[in-house]
């Protein structure tokens, strides 16, 4: 890519990142204003964006439990979705293609081939969305990629049935990858630490993509299925930490590209409004399924926005068929717009979602089913006064040293249920809860309690436990981890104790050594 294309990339994101959003839509405007000035390679920043997606869907491997795409709330709740949608989308293509004769669809596979492929929502915004929350731990996160996956799926049988080119008999051998799952974990075992890591990773995801690209299948499928492969392993957690910065910088090219598919004529964009207007209608289904399979309405509303937007699967669907000569050259710009409208649409809603839910908890949970599910059951706080929100590596430390001092009087809590009983195993007081839960802070009334320490994956998440701490009338002392300078300043500025993760691990390490030499 073009310098001038890299530095528009930043100057749009940082400038949306100032107006307090996620910097997604300026990484799409910078696509369109590069193509309108003709800067990039498009084909370059395709190949990048290419490769990013499939870290992307190698990383989701590496997380992903599959028992989780057997709950009803995944599998049922994505296909009725679909069966409901299509239709829907189906009608908005019609009429888009009465009032635009250039848009005109050649027969009714075009028009539900289409609807398909728009009836699928975005496996790169929603997993942007959660990574930047710090939320893919959560449940709504893990319900909400469960059904993308599933849509991922259903796209690689729809590419595989539309090419009209059968699968390789070789395609058969790769039910044989999982074999290779502990020679892989002892090569990756035997790369330490650091870039290595990193290498093994992106060697893996792009050379298990090609695998299966040589055999007539989806390149992305194999990247999550490798991911899958290597899951769970000693260095699942290091193989994903050390991806997913190249990842986020990757998928910059995923957002830019979209720009360069043009821009629409004003009729070619009415078109795209209404499919976006068929869109404004997706969370509402969402939600209403998600409430029928007895999850609450915290978690529909957080899963439901996260899936509300076009999938880049349509462009993809958008393109063959253009290539068959099925739809004009024009709906490939026409989707684009419609993809971005989407983007736009989706990242401020999302980017609010917990402010959201706290101003319409009241009217949701009218809706809700009197029986749950068991995932959806917060634990109690008991009589402890002193809390841990966020049972990481710095949230175990700080639980047990202050459980040396107060025993039964401290409690842990932790997001992911598995983690959660894993804790009490090791004998930690730890109940199942999520800290931004605007529910769980009413029924576990932790507004009562005396001491409250925050150490969640990133800063936007511990800001959000802030923000419902002043909510509730928070009076106790409110701690909260910190990794740079000015987030502890906004911290402090905001009342609360920081401590400062990198700044004074020194004196952590001091107090450590001491601890265990003599007086002398």
């Amino acid at each position: 890519m073009e310098p001038l294309t890299i530095i528009a990339a930043f100057l749009a994101g940082l400038v949306v990142k100032r107006l307090g959003y996620p910097p997604l839509p300026g990484y799409l405007i910078a696509g369109f204003v590069s193509h309108g000035l003709g800067l990039g390679d498009i084909t370059i920043i395709s190949a990048v964006a290419e490769i990013g997606i499939l870290l992307l869907l190698f990383t989701i491997g590496l997380k992903l439990d599959l028992r989780e795409l057997m709950a009803p709330q995944v599998w049922a709740v994505g296909g009725l979705a679909i069966a409901i949608t299509v239709p829907l989308t189906a009608a908005g293509l019609v009429a888009g293609a009465a009032m635009v004769p250039a848009l005109s669809l050649d027969g009714p596979a075009a028009t539900w081939s289409l609807a398909l492929a728009l009836s699928f929502s975005s496996t790169v915004f929603a997993v942007k969305m959660f990574e930047d929350r710090g939320e893919t731990n959560s449940l709504h996160a893990r319900i909400a990629i469960g059904i993308l996956v599933i849509q991922d799926l259903i796209a690689v049988l729809y590419l595989v049935a539309s090419s009209g080119v059968l699968p390789s008999p070789w395609a058969f051998a790769l039910i044989l990858l999982p074999l290779l799952r502990r020679p892989l974990i002892a090569i990756l075992m035997a790369a330490g630490h650091g870039e290595l890591v990193m290498l093994f990773g992106i060697a893996i995801a792009l050379g298990t993509a090609e695998i299966f690209e040589a055999v007539h299948l989806e390149g992305g499928l194999g990247a999550l299925l490798a991911g899958v492969i290597l899951g769970s392993s000693p260095k699942s957690k290091e193989l994903y930490s050390n991806l997913i910065g190249m990842k986020d910088l990757l998928l910059i090219g995923f957002f830019l590209q979209i720009g360069y598919y043009g821009l629409p004529s004003p009729a070619m964009g009415l078109v795209a409004m209404i499919l976006v207007v068929v869109l404004l209608a997706r969370p509402f289904i969402y939600h209403a399924l998600f409430v029928l399979f007895r999850l609450r309405a915290r978690t529909a509303l957080l899963a439901s926005l996260s899936l509300f937007s076009y999938s880049e699967f349509g462009l993809i669907v958008a393109a063959i068929a253009t290539a068959d000569g099925l739809i004009p050259v024009d709906w490939l710009t026409t989707l684009a717009v419609a993809l971005s409208i989407s983007f736009f649409l989706a990242t401020p809603v999302n980017a609010q979602v917990h402010r959201l839910y706290s101003r319409l908890a009241t009217v949701l949970h009218r809706y809700e089913r009197k029986t749950r599910l068991v995932a959806e059951e917060a634990g109690r706080l008991g009589k402890a006064d002193i809390v841990v929100l966020g049972m990481g590596r710095v949230g175990q430390g700080a639980y047990r040293h202050l459980f040396d001092q107060y025993g039964d009087r401290i409690v842990g809590v932790e997001e992911n249920a598995d983690k959660t009983l894993e804790h009490r195993e090791n004998g930690i007081n730890c109940i199942h809860g999520d800290a931004n839960d605007f529910d769980f802070w009413m029924t576990a009334d932790l507004a009562r309690r005396k001491l409250i320490l925050v150490s969640l994956t990133n800063h936007s998440e511990n800001l959000g436990v802030v923000r419902l701490a002043r909510q509730f009338g928070y009076g106790g002392i409110l701690a909260v981890v910190s990794r740079y300078p000015d987030e502890r300043e906004e911290l402090e500025a905001l009342g609360c104790i920081s401590f400062n993760l990198y700044a004074e691990a020194g004196h952590g390490f001091a107090e450590h050594v001491m601890s265990r030499v003599s007086p002398d």
